[in-house]
């Protein structure tokens, strides 16, 4: 009799244990079912995000290309890409002798400013001025510098940041018409202005080098 009862005394001292050990294992599972759902959870937000990013990605090259090319259309623009950038080369030109910017002009300066700003905000633009080589090149390189920089100035007035502007006078350097001056034919062309967009700055991927 005392054997009997001792043996149903231990079951009953096991009992708590036992069913210990079941909610222990079933809590394991419960924290490794709640995890899986979280890293579930986790993975189809990346890949949402992915997409979503993608897909604004590709809306911003559209209508960035759109844009470029209605610069192309309207104002004659000229596009090419560099190894980390883009050129602009606008019929941007200067009188013989002059350089303040023209009234015919600055419709062309304002659309390139609104894209620069809409798709490369942070980067540094470049402004090269130049100059035909009717007069001495010291005289030129100057000229051509004043020329940069009235155009830079004129940016500003629509809104650009004057510090990521810089402008660099490259005088009867990369003549167009080469040899053509004063009323020569072709020589206003030597006198110019090109951008060049040396970074891709904040713009998405793959638009900042869309040539």
């Amino acid at each position: 009799m005392t054997r009997v009862y001792r043996r149903g005394a231990a079951l009953v001292a096991f009992a708590p244990l036992m069913l210990g050990a079941c909610a222990t294992k079933g809590y394991v599972r419960q924290q490794v079912a709640n995890q899986a759902a979280i890293t579930d959870s986790a993975i189809v937000a990346e890949r949402n995000a992915r997409i979503a990013g993608d897909s604004t990605n590709a809306a911003a090259i559209s209508a960035l290309r759109n844009d470029l090319d209605a610069m192309r259309q309207d104002f004659g623009a000229k596009i090419a890409q560099l190894e980390d950038g883009l050129r602009f080369a606008l019929p941007i030109t200067f009188a013989f002798d002059q350089d303040l910017v023209r009234e015919e002009n600055k419709a062309a300066l304002t659309r390139f400013a609104t894209i620069a700003q809409k798709y490369y905000p942070g980067s540094t633009i470049t402004v090269e001025g130049f100059a035909d080589p009717a007069g001495s090149p010291r005289y030129n390189l100057d000229l051509s510098r004043r020329r940069a920089e009235n155009v830079k100035q004129f940016l500003t007035t629509q809104g650009m940041d004057g510090s990521i502007l810089r402008v660099v006078g490259m005088g009867e350097q990369r003549q167009v018409v080469v040899g053509a001056a004063k009323d020569d034919p072709g020589a206003e062309q030597n006198r110019r202005v090109v951008f060049v967009i040396e970074n891709a700055g904040a713009a998405p991927s793959g638009v900042a080098m869309l040539p």
